[in-house]
């Protein structure tokens, strides 16, 4: 059903807060809550994401791809690869709220190519969201508390290629006792563990599905994707003017190849 100008402009200022600036043509640009010396994230990872699928979104493959955007948000991602011509994209995310945005703004846009199912990253099955060339896991992995779970059933998905992006630990290295103090075993990176309690509690959209998170290290990170079934994992250089966290190396965009 079309929406009128009147009723759009209502429901964009009756969903604030939004968390993406979406350009809604002629009803300009939804207002990103962000602090204005953080909203370049988004740029920064849409970039490292085309970066990443240049070789996926041609003119020869682009109109064959599906996608499959997991905790998808607002929809901003699985927004920007449906305007680019992929065929189907489905967005999913724990939280409907977020989902209305996504909805109404491909609405609003009038995207055919994508739609949006609430499903928790932990039931993500063939029977459920079907296959994906390409699935999308941004921003979601260090909101975790089951992350091996929701990348595993990810790569269960994934015909060709998992973009993902989180943040990262430092890296730790090295070995403990395994059993007795002569048997010991290496350990590949590491993982931390994170209290979101009061995020969780103050119900930020931008926390998981419970309140304890786990974050990677970037070799952690590698070990994780690999035991998925991920066969080989590449990380995406960011460009020169990125967002300060990405330019550090504290967040990584990577794509893990299914060969």
């Amino acid at each position: 059903m079309a929406l009128h100008s009147p009723e759009i402009v209502r429901t964009i200022d009756s969903f604030a807060p939004w968390f993406y600036e979406f350009d809604l043509g002629p009803y300009g640009k939804t207002t990103s809550k962000l602090p204005n010396n953080v909203k370049q994230i988004h740029e920064t990872r849409l970039q490292m994401v085309n970066t990443a699928l240049h070789v996926y979104l041609t003119s020869e493959r682009l109109h064959t791809l599906s996608c499959l955007d997991v905790a998808c948000h607002e929809g901003f991602f699985s927004i920007e690869l449906a305007k680019r011509g992929v065929r189907q994209v489905l967005g999913i995310d724990v939280r409907e709220e977020s989902l209305q945005k996504a909805r109404f703004v491909a609405q609003v846009l009038d995207i055919q190519n994508a739609r949006f199912q609430q499903l928790n990253a932990e039931e993500i099955s063939p029977q459920i969201t079907g296959e994906a060339d390409i699935t999308l896991f941004l921003g979601l992995l260090y909101h975790l508390e089951n992350p091996m779970i929701c990348l595993r059933r990810t790569a269960a998905v994934t015909k060709e290629v998992c973009i993902l992006e989180t943040q990262v630990i430092d890296e730790i290295e090295g070995s403990t006792e395994w059993g007795a103090q002569a048997w010991t075993r290496d350990y590949q990176g590491i993982v931390a563990l994170i209290d979101e309690n009061a995020e969780f509690a103050d119900k930020n959209p931008e926390t998981g599905a419970s309140p304890l998170a786990m974050c990677p290290s970037r070799k952690g990170l590698v070990t994780m994707l690999k035991h998925a079934g991920f066969g080989r994992v590449e990380f995406i250089q960011p460009p020169s003017d990125a967002y300060e966290q990405l330019a550090r190396g504290k967040r990584v965009v990577c794509a893990a190849y299914k060969s």
